[in-house]
């Protein structure tokens, strides 16, 4: 008798793809259902919503690029790469990204999934708001950086087909977006200031708090221990 079927990539991603917005096929897996459910759950309308639209610009734009990354962990990367703005991972204070990366590790890893695959959606969301390092990394990581830059600083955006945006907005309403965004990143950073420093979340906190200021970088070199 043959042994029964091990769950792997193939295996999921050998299911239907039935959702397609922009050209771009949502996998119809366990894990993406899930996950969608998930986040619509536990963010808000805005955070849900920014999350599709990244998955759909990162595909585009990995298309466009010759990129041809998996398609199922790239739809995961996006959709919890900003649930640490509003669900912390644990008690240990950390940048937000490190929480949506530990969120989406644990979930991968509790559904079976290869540690090899929870690392890349790790390192995905670890590194989305992160200039200059992930588009020199693996097809997933680079890939979603390019699609939250897109959907928040609309890098690349004039580049997309008019048509594909808009059927994207359609479903997934930008709105008023610029607001909302930088009210959730200041509402999902003020109680954790440290966390910002060396990050754009610290511009967030600079702009909207009077007053607001980290500790510089020439003054923690000149307060250092070292005498000289």
């Amino acid at each position: 008798m043959d042994a029964p079927p091990t769950r792997n990539a193939e295996t999921r991603r050998a299911q239907l793809m039935t959702e397609i917005i922009a050209g771009v096929e949502v996998p119809e897996t366990a894990a993406v259902a899930e996950a969608t459910r998930h986040i619509r759950e536990m963010t808000s309308p805005l955070i849900f919503h920014h999350s599709r639209r990244v998955f759909f610009f990162a595909a585009l734009h990995a298309r466009d690029v010759g990129l041809r990354p998996d398609p199922e962990l790239l739809y995961l990367s996006a959709i919890f790469h900003d649930l640490g703005l509003l669900t912390p991972f644990s008690d240990v204070e950390q940048r937000f990204e490190l929480d949506g990366a530990d969120h989406a590790r644990k979930f991968l890893l509790d559904r079976g999934f290869p540690a090899t695959a929870a690392d890349v959606v790790w390192e995905a969301i670890a590194l989305h708001s992160t200039p200059g390092i992930p588009g020199r990394m693996g097809p997933e990581i680079a890939a979603t950086h390019h699609g939250v830059l897109t959907d928040v600083q609309g890098v690349g955006l004039d580049k997309l087909d008019r048509g594909l945006v808009d059927e994207i907005t359609a479903v997934h309403p930008h709105g008023d977006f610029k607001n909302g965004f930088l009210q959730a990143l200041l509402e999902g950073t003020r109680d954790r200031p440290d966390t910002t420093y060396g990050t754009i979340s610290a511009d967030v906190l600079v702009h909207f708090i009077p007053g607001f200021r980290h500790v510089s970088m020439v003054e923690r070199v000149m307060g250092s221990a070292w005498p000289s």
